[in-house]
């Protein structure tokens, strides 16, 4: 049953976005920390490129697979209960991160962490659809994807600087310790959400879940979504490693550049989620993968580069994946009946971390690194993002149409959706 009443959120309400936001934080922190962690990791535990490609597929991979066994019992809980269970597991994963002491303890680790953490979004995403209306999607997934740029205003160059005093260790172990609170407060502070289980049949968890994957609509969501994956998984793994052996900065720096644009992502994501609310969420996906498509062939493209350019490339790189990802995420969830959110939001995020491994895989094999540490191939690397993004754009206005025409019916017979 939604809450939400036309003069704006229950306090409720913004708690429950305050409690996914925080989610949300710890776990793009500990998939995000990673990526500036690799100028350290790969001379630290002599590793390839395409090894350190296998340590982030892995996690997508895992988390993958988890999500679909996952999702044919997705709507047969409660919302509260899954998500304590697989936060607790993610806490888990993460801490065998902080100690291992090895490249294949490290691997172990993060398969461990992917498991668990890789169903947490597709829980979210299922909680923002149960408790607030469609017209309020947009404004909630940006404060929720403010997430984002707090792990780079805070998470990232905080972890960059224990990684300098200490080791590459104590970014996951500061994530254990926040993790450890926030499990604590969904645990004592969040209702129950169990509405959906007064609609749910009495089929079997893998009926349900083969009886989601069968339908039309859904598959072609799902083949979205594949695609949406693909530039974020493809440049992020050696971002640092290009902007540190090739764009010239030094590691110094990094966290500088992750703070700033994480400041200027905690401005426009909610911006860009009442922009989504406004314009309608497909016009504001149009606008971000075109921000997105330029931002890349440029970045991609560039050589030793003034770190004042580079920052300002930087933020309107992540301000078109930003505005991508808040409106499609707002728009899939108008896609599930409500029988079948949980499963959809389960199959559909796993669709997306293990599409996304094969991207990191697929990155880790066209990109090299020489001696010096020189990244090459990177433009290539570029030009495969930007054509994934414009065969996105073509997938994601036939789920528009098909969003548009669901909203219509359900308007007809008295249904909100």
């Amino acid at each position: 049953m939604k809450e939400t009443i036309k003069s704006g959120f229950t306090g409720y309400q913004y708690f429950v976005i305050a409690i996914l936001a925080f989610i949300q934080f710890t776990v793009v922190l500990d998939f995000m920390v990673l990526s500036p962690l690799g100028a350290i990791l790969m001379p630290e535990l002599s590793i390839s490129t395409a090894q350190f490609g296998l340590v982030v597929s892995a996690y997508a991979f895992s988390a993958g697979a988890s999500g679909l066994l996952a999702a044919g019992f997705a709507d047969k809980f409660d919302r509260k209960k899954l998500l304590l269970f697989f936060y607790t597991g993610f806490v888990i994963g993460t801490l065998l991160c902080g100690l291992a002491p090895d490249y294949y303890s490290l691997l172990a680790a993060r398969i461990v962490t992917g498991i668990f953490g890789g169903v947490i979004s597709s829980i979210g995403f299922a909680i923002i659809t149960d408790v607030f209306a469609l017209e309020f999607r947009g404004r909630v997934m940006g404060f929720v994807q403010l997430a984002f740029g707090a792990s780079q205003v805070l998470g990232i160059p905080v972890g960059l600087y224990l990684a300098g005093i200490f080791n590459w260790h104590a970014p996951f172990l500061l994530i254990v310790g926040l993790s450890t609170i926030i499990g604590i407060i969904i645990f004592l502070y969040l209702q129950p959400i169990t509405a959906h289980l007064k609609i749910q049949t009495e089929e079997s968890a893998f009926s349900h879940l083969w009886k989601v994957v069968r339908k039309g609509p859904y598959q072609r969501a799902f083949l979205a979504t594949t695609l949406l994956a693909t530039g974020g998984f493809m440049l992020m793994p050696f971002g640092s490693a290009f902007g540190v052996h090739n764009l010239g900065i030094s590691l110094e720096q990094l966290p500088l550049l992750y703070a700033i644009t994480g400041v200027c992502m905690l401005f426009f994501s909610p911006m860009i989620g009442i922009l989504s609310d406004k314009i309608g969420k497909y016009k504001m996906f149009v606008i971000g993968s075109v921000i997105t498509a330029i931002m890349t062939y440029i970045y991609c493209n560039l050589g030793v580069t003034p770190l004042w350019i580079i920052l300002v490339l930087n933020v309107f790189l992540f301000v078109g994946i930003t505005g991508r990802m808040i409106s499609a995420s707002s728009l899939m969830t108008a896609v599930p009946e409500a029988s079948d959110r949980g499963a959809f939001m389960g199959i559909n995020s796993s669709v997306q971390q293990i599409s996304g491994g094969i991207a990191s895989l697929i990155a880790g094999l066209i990109v090299h690194e020489t001696a010096t540490g020189y990244i090459e191939n990177y433009p290539l690397l570029g030009n495969v993002v930007i054509v994934a993004v414009a065969i996105a754009v073509l997938l994601m206005y036939q789920i528009h149409l098909y969003v548009s025409s669901k909203l219509a019916r359900d308007v007809s017979s008295g249904n909100p959706g």
